[in-house]
């Protein structure tokens, strides 16, 4: 019995562990003490836990998201606090991999996934006109397994131990000879679980797209965010079975043995860096692209202008997409694969630089002559420009195979990442959520704390990594936990620490103003706040279950027919008010998912009994869910019109 409960110990525990561990413990304790309290868990239940509704599945996305940045966050500042001075003891070596392994996983698949996932769900049904997404169900079981997998993933910080073979997990490092403990089945594992529900994801919303259209709405009359969405889950088809199958291969390697990633007996551990950025460039696509399409969401509506180059726009993105899958060789210029190799990837990487400069330019022609209103989502959208301009420009310097010889493994390739995904990421992100906040929320987020929250963000984002770029072309190498007074990396460092800590500032920020505009926003706004341009701002605020009391006809519109409609007077809504057929709730896709999350615990641990058992439920509960008799239900034309006539008797429109 004590060697069985000796596994889930934790193999380098130390105080920040142990303040990880009471902090999860109290937490949830209180989380628990207070639903019961107030008496929640038939509503959670009802209205969360079993929903199948596109927008409540796309806030809990939102919130996951929102958790797992501040969870993120809390490694990238105790890296950065580890690497401040010289020879600092704060972070021991072993810490210091498990804390940056953790901090990439989190951040690009515990993060920004959920985050773009969340306006997915939310917008693109929205935006097509459509009452949900294609498959309702399998919308709610890809959130569950997403959820799922991230739970599985962090419980490891405090049962187990941590993965600590970096975020790309490479082999041999991540064999059982390297990462002894059970951190690296952590990894493997939770990914599948969490890829899976993503997988499922891109699936659903490419038939959305393809399929629910509103009437009238050719490909070339979509938005362009409905647009980036598209091309983003057909990355995700294409890119995520290549992941999900190298973790398999590595699970296999690491619980029974077999020979896939290893160095002698016909295994090939390049074959997992090959494998894992087929997958891995392509996701970084997956996440620029809606992020571009906010940008050009926001930038539209608030230079008061349509979109300079509609079709250049959107050709541009689907050349994204296929040189996405040509470039992942340039991830490891370093490990010698000839120099043929290296000039074939060296100019597919430059080439990939030209589309994205296309939709540089435009933004910058549709800003040119616009009259622009500077709000808190523009205010993020101007920053993006230049600072992510800045990280492309040093990507085409790491396209040089010959120069990445000597940017690779520095702090330089870091910061250039970063520079990339902060501005073209986050910053769509947190620009984004401020633009729809009203819409899902009946209420605006206060314009002067956001806007003093990105330039707190922006100037702490160049504190930051700025002065990597300068130790990087120095000699600072990246993964070292520590370095000595004579490098001469301590000041810059020391600068890098301090620009951390105001993004965190800025952070703080953002959750104030959360808080701030909850209790002291007016709730007596209008559908349009923004006086925007999209479909979805035709919708009410709140957006009722059913979306449209009528389906819009987009026939004589055009990309920005809710302008059409206000500017122009072409009519959205035709016909009268009728049934309305709806999907019902379930709770077989948390209960699978629940399934999936014991079967995945126990093969971390080669618990086979209890794996078996929780991979006999997951087939259950797809057995129940065939034999199943679910035709959804109705709501019937007189209750669309109460509704109808309750949001504009409370004075919504």
């Amino acid at each position: 019995m004590k060697e069985f409960f000796a596994q889930f110990a934790i193999p380098h525990p130390s105080l920040l562990i142990y303040i990880a561990m009471a902090s999860m413990i109290i937490g949830g304790i209180a989380l628990v003490a207070i639903v019961t309290y107030f008496k929640l868990w038939g509503y959670l239940w009802r209205e969360w836990i079993t929903t199948v509704d596109h927008k409540k599945i796309g806030i809990m996305y939102l919130l996951t998201a929102l958790l797992m940045l501040f969870r993120g966050g809390v490694d990238a500042m105790m890296l950065r606090m580890q690497l401040a001075v010289p020879d600092n003891s704060f972070l021991d070596a072993q810490h210091y991999n498990e804390v940056f392994t953790t901090h990439g996983v989190v951040m690009i698949l515990f993060m920004a996934m959920p985050f773009i996932t969340f306006f997915f769900n939310y917008l693109v049904p929205l935006q097509i006109g459509a009452r949900d997404v294609a498959f309702p169900r399998l919308n709610a079981i890809s959130f569950w397994l997403f959820f799922m997998g991230m739970g599985l993933f962090n419980l490891s910080f405090v049962i187990g131990g941590s993965p600590d073979a970096g975020w790309t997990s490479y082999f041999p490092l991540a064999s059982n000879e390297f990462s002894t403990s059970v951190g690296t089945n952590y990894y493997m594992i939770s990914l599948q679980i969490a890829g899976l529900g993503t997988l499922i994801t891109g699936i659903n919303f490419i038939t959305t797209i393809m399929k629910m259209r509103a009437p009238g709405m050719t490909l070339f009359k979509m938005p362009m965010f409905t647009w980036s969405a598209l091309i983003a889950n057909l990355i995700i088809v294409f890119a995520f079975p290549v992941l999900t199958v190298a973790l398999a291969m590595g699970t296999l390697d690491r619980l029974f043995g077999t020979q896939f990633f290893t160095m002698d007996n016909g295994g090939m551990d390049m074959l997992w860096a090959n494998l894992f950025w087929v997958w891995g460039h392509p996701e970084v696509y997956i996440l620029i692209l809606p992020a571009f399409g906010l940008f050009s969401e926001i930038i539209t509506t608030f230079a008061r202008r349509n979109l300079y180059g509609y079709n250049s726009m959107v050709w541009s993105m689907l050349m994204i997409s296929v040189f996405s899958f040509a470039v992942w060789t340039h991830h490891f210029f370093t490990m010698g694969q000839g120099a043929l190799t290296n000039s074939i990837f060296s100019i597919t990487t430059m080439a990939i630089a030209i589309p994205t400069g296309v939709k540089i330019f435009n933004w910058i022609l549709t800003l040119y002559k616009g009259k622009i209103v500077i709000t808190t989502p523009m205010l993020y959208a101007l920053h993006f420009l230049p600072l992510f301009t800045l990280g492309g420009v040093t990507g085409v310097m790491l396209a040089m195979s010959a120069a990445d010889y000597q940017y690779h493994n520095t702090m330089f390739l870091v910061a250039h990442f970063h520079n990339v995904i902060i501005p073209g990421v986050v910053y769509a992100m947190l620009g984004g959520l401020t633009f729809y906040w009203p819409k899902m929320f009946g209420f605006m987020l206060n314009e002067k704390i956001g806007k003093a929250t990105v330039w707190v963000m922006s100037t702490g984002f160049l504190l930051a990594f700025m002065p990597m770029y300068i130790t990087g072309l120095d000699g600072q190498a990246r993964r070292m936990y520590t370095y000595s007074e004579s490098t001469g990396f301590s000041l810059l460092n020391m600068v890098s620490f301090i620009g951390a800590g105001l993004m965190t500032v800025s952070f703080l920020m953002l959750v104030w103003n959360i808080w701030y505009s909850f209790k002291n926003s007016s709730r007596d706004i209008s559908s349009d706040p923004w006086d925007a341009r999209g479909l979805e701002w035709a919708t009410h605020t709140p957006v009722p279950v059913y979306n449209f009391a009528i389906v819009p006809n987009l026939e004589k519109g055009s990309p920005e027919a809710f302008w059409d409609a206000k500017k122009n007077g072409v009519e959205l809504f035709k016909g009268k008010i009728e049934d309305i057929h709806m999907p019902n709730n379930s709770g077989q896709p948390f209960i699978m998912s629940i399934f999936f999350f014991i079967a995945g615990f126990a093969m971390v641990f080669s618990m086979w009994p209890m794996a078996i058992f929780g991979l006999i439920g997951v087939l259950a509960t797809m057995a129940v869910r065939s034999l199943e008799d679910d035709h959804g239900y109705h709501i019937h034309a007189h209750e669309v019109e109460e509704t109808e006539k309750s949001y504009d008797k409370g004075g919504a429109k």
